[in-house]
């Protein structure tokens, strides 16, 4: 369900009295209302009649969804759209400072806000209610937020339907399934004791799950450490069935993305908390690996508002969105150039990713792999560094980059959205296509032109990006892919179609796929449905 119509009210109209046609034609206009349009410089091509009734313009940039960008061009361009609109609830707002309040007020992260937090996030993204609903717009496309997803963990799987329904399959030896056993379950089975409990947002790592409720809320299950590495010392005990995280109740969560030796929070206002991997300040606070208190992430990022985390093997990537634009900063581990500053030192505070503003590119949804990072521009362009073995950073070698790199070979796609794994990436166009690079171990790139029964090609890696033909079978576009992004687990992978069909290929040795594996069977090359209705 998309987040406009989840439980969102009608447009509101200010107060804005009905009245008939003939009253509003024929009403006096009121001295500070404006009766010539200034649309065309100093020249005054004619009346203005909708200036006589701005309410109707504001009804109108309301209703269809403006970008934040359209308006401000409004503003910028027309005199009649940034004069004050003399409407409450700020007499003093100007017509498309009040359509982006009322469409902030249709998003479901935005409507519980006092007054006080929303003015508190109005003045962090810059002072201006554009401002702030391009915020919360980045964020929902950024992790499809209040949308279905699927989530393809380290041996297991998260699925999450577009009402907040969760089902869980795979591994199953911490409790990482939320069923209350320790048992694999190949079929996908909904989590029963989420009942009344709407999840907007899920993450899956080694042997843990944590799952996000339209109330901010987190719900975590499995291993009971936020920060042990995936083969390293277990918490001190397992945990079957969903727990809110008690340290968490006071911050309303919207995101969260599980590292290897960390795990880190994404707030409402666009704040970053970390647990754990903090013993020698690698991320700038020092803690104990079974420590569950959130640490907020000090540096540069205090003051500017995130609208995405995405968590590596040991580092930490963050889409900042400021007055400017969106920007990219890093943190944690820089072996193999993965942070993407030119060198391969750790960082453990946030720093900007400055290579964006020399290839003249707006972030706007970002990826860790394990070892390698990818971004999306808003011009569709992709852009990979960090280490390039197997060919996963798509440039035809494998070649470590220690900078952002225009990806060439997709320079005649316009991507939306990107994914990234061990070694792995791929990318989704426009039109729905999907594109993959990389290590094509466990049949998880999708490129199989033999059968199951053969191993064709289905495990070559690929230097450069390929078109994955076999997804063309569900005659829909694909909107997201989902890939284990772990080097110690066979990678398996989703691609979830506009209509909510999940389809699954890759390694399935732990039921991990949602579909039946006979015989030896250990994984699927060719892309397979899975029981689970997501729409």
């Amino acid at each position: 369900m998309d987040a406009t119509t989840s439980g969102t009210p009608t447009i509101q109209y200010h107060n804005i009295p009905d009245q008939p046609i003939t009253a509003i034609v024929a009403t006096p206009l009121p001295t500070f209302q404006r009766q010539i349009r200034h649309c065309f410089g100093d020249s005054s091509p004619g009346e203005f009649p909708l200036s006589a009734n701005p309410s109707i313009v504001l009804h109108v940039l309301t209703a269809c969804n403006l970008d934040p960008q359209d308006l401000a061009k409004l503003e910028a361009t027309c005199f009649f759209f940034r004069q004050p609109a003399n409407y409450a609830p700020d007499f003093d707002l100007s017509l498309s400072e009040l359509a982006a309040l009322d469409m902030c007020q249709k998003r479901a992260i935005f409507k519980p806000m006092t007054p006080e937090q929303r003015q508190d996030l109005k003045q962090k993204c810059g002072g201006s209610w554009k401002l702030v609903l391009r915020f919360l717009l980045a964020g929902e496309a950024c992790y499809r937020r209040e949308k279905s997803q699927a989530i393809a963990g380290p041996g297991h799987s998260i699925a999450v339907t577009s009402n907040g329904a969760v089902y869980a399959f795979g591994s199953n030896s911490s409790g990482q399934l939320g069923h209350g056993t320790t048992e694999e379950e190949w079929r996908p089975q909904q989590i029963r004791s989420l009942q009344g409990i709407r999840i907007i947002q899920a993450a899956a790592g080694a042997g843990r799950t944590m799952l996000i409720s339209d109330a901010g809320q987190v719900y975590a299950f499995g291993k009971d450490s936020f920060g042990e590495a995936e083969y390293g010392v277990q918490g001190s005990k397992l945990v079957t069935t969903p727990q809110l995280v008690e340290s968490l109740r006071s911050i309303y969560v919207v995101q969260a993305a599980i590292g290897n030796f960390f795990t880190a929070v994404l707030s409402r206002e666009g704040r970053v908390y970390t647990f754990s991997w903090g013993s020698d300040g690698k991320l700038g606070h020092h803690t104990e690996p079974n420590d569950v208190e959130p640490h907020p992430l000090l540096g540069a990022l205090e003051n500017i508002p995130v609208v995405q985390i995405a968590a590596g093997y040991c580092y930490l990537l963050c889409l900042a969105c400021q007055p400017s634009g969106m920007s990219v900063y890093s943190v944690g581990c820089g072996l193999g150039g993965k942070l993407g500053h030119g060198s391969r030192t750790d960082e453990k505070y946030p720093r900007l990713i400055e290579q964006f503003q020399v290839l003249n590119l707006q972030p706007v949804v970002v990826a860790a792999g394990a070892w390698h990072a990818a971004v999306v521009g808003r011009d569709g362009r992709v852009c990979t560094w960090g280490w390039g073995r197997y060919g996963c950073l798509g440039h035809g070698n494998e070649e470590c980059e220690s900078v952002p790199k225009v990806v060439e070979a997709l320079s005649n796609v316009k991507a939306v959205h990107v994914a990234t794994g061990d070694y792995t990436t791929f990318v989704v166009s426009d039109d729905g296509y999907v594109y993959s690079f990389g290590c094509g171990e466990s049949s998880s790139l999708g490129h199989n032109t033999g059968n199951d029964d053969g191993q064709g090609n289905r495990h070559a890696n690929v230097l450069s990006p390929e078109l994955v033909t076999s997804l063309k079978q569900a005659n829909e576009r694909v909107v997201q892919i989902s890939l284990t992004n772990s080097i110690y687990w066979n990678a398996h992978t989703f691609a979830l179609t506009e209509s909510g069909k999940l389809y699954a290929f890759g390694a399935g040795d732990k039921g991990q796929l949602g579909v039946e594996l006979v015989a030896n069977q250990t994984e699927r090359g060719n892309p397979e449905w899975v029981d689970v209705d997501l729409s």
